[in-house]
């Protein structure tokens, strides 16, 4: 039995040292040790031998035992490091290779827009003013003259959340709630999303407007003008030619659309025109004195002029763009070219 637990230690230490991977280690580990090996076999027979050879057998199984599970350790943090070293050398990055480029983001165009529309304004004297995408009833049509059976209302495609909470329709609620808290002179823009019932290729659900406003006295229809054709021509470059349309509007009289000299044809005529020679681009006109009433301003001692414009809609203009849809669905290919 002595000559067979040596032959198995130096069997043991051989397909040890000869494994290649953790692998093969554990099969050798099976093979010397596991239930069914051998040398677990030896230990069972030790009940069949000479009571007085029981102890020595017995304390060098255990001795060689030990020893294969030194070696047994040993070999695996060998292996260990080695599978290490090479996952470290796969990973080592050559420094002298050239770097990848990181492709810097584009400013949206409806961004780059609305962002020049107001740096215009702001130039002109303008400020900013914002209100709520969740607006009441009233600051959305009742104060601004639309009363609850006016059929204008019929402009504005409502999507109400309850009976009198709803998603504003245009950014003028904001023209209210500034007057309200404040005394003419006033000279204020407001830009932001707006809300409507309303989807193709020219219209979207959600989309940006840029409400104005002044108030002060003395106010006339020539300031509107001269405001108005200062901003297109800004925006769009001082060739472009200006018109003013008479319109209806239930919180401003008189009323004015405004109209662009068309991008394509330079204004001869063609399709994305209707053969006009002009493109319509904003609404205006003086403020209503219902509106300033439902302010509590005196109309007899203030005067002003309103505007509102879609930003979509200058920026198809600006760009050539000929489907609103574009502007949402975030291809790279098309917000690449801006």
């Amino acid at each position: 039995m002595q000559e067979k637990i040596k032959q198995i230690q130096a069997e043991a230490v051989k397909a040890i040292d000869e494994a290649k991977s953790l692998a093969s280690l554990d099969d050798a580990r099976v093979r010397y040790l596991g239930k069914n090996s051998e040398f677990t076999q030896l230990l069972k027979s030790l009940g069949t031998i000479a009571p007085e050879d029981r102890p020595q057998m017995g304390a060098l199984i255990n001795v060689v035992k030990e020893e294969i599970e030194k070696n047994l350790r040993h070999k695996k943090i060998i292996l260990l490091q080695a599978e290490q070293n090479k996952k470290i050398e796969a990973e080592k990055l050559d420094i002298s290779l050239p770097g990848k480029g990181i492709k810097a983001g584009k400013i949206h165009p409806i961004t780059q827009v609305m962002e020049e529309a107001k740096k215009i304004f702001l130039g002109l004297g303008y400020e900013i003013a914002e209100g709520p995408d969740v607006e009441l009833e009233y600051y959305n049509f009742d104060g601004l003259n639309i009363l609850p059976h006016h059929p204008s209302r019929d402009m504005w495609s409502t999507l109400f959340i309850k009976d009198d909470v709803l998603l504003r329709t245009h950014t003028s609620p904001v023209q209210i709630r500034t007057m309200e808290k404040r005394k003419p002179p006033l000279a204020i823009i407001a830009p932001g999303r707006v809300y409507r019932r309303d989807s193709d290729a020219t219209h979207s659900p959600v989309f940006h407007q840029l409400e104005g406003f002044l108030v002060d006295k003395q106010v006339a229809f020539g300031d509107l003008k001269g405001t108005l054709t200062e901003f297109l021509r800004q925006m769009f470059g001082r060739e472009k030619k200006v018109r003013f349309r008479p319109s209806f509007f239930p919180f401003t009289e008189p009323s004015a659309e405004v109209d662009v000299e068309c991008m394509m044809c330079k204004g001869k005529g063609c399709r994305l025109c209707k053969g006009t020679g002009w493109l319509e681009i904003l609404g205006s006109g003086l403020i209503d004195p219902n509106v300033f009433k439902a302010v509590k301003y005196d109309p007899e001692e203030f005067s002003g002029f309103a505007f509102g414009m879609g930003i979509e809609r200058i920026a198809m203009l600006k760009y050539g763009v000929d489907n609103i849809r574009l502007f949402f669905e975030n291809d790279i290919r098309f917000l690449e070219q801006f």
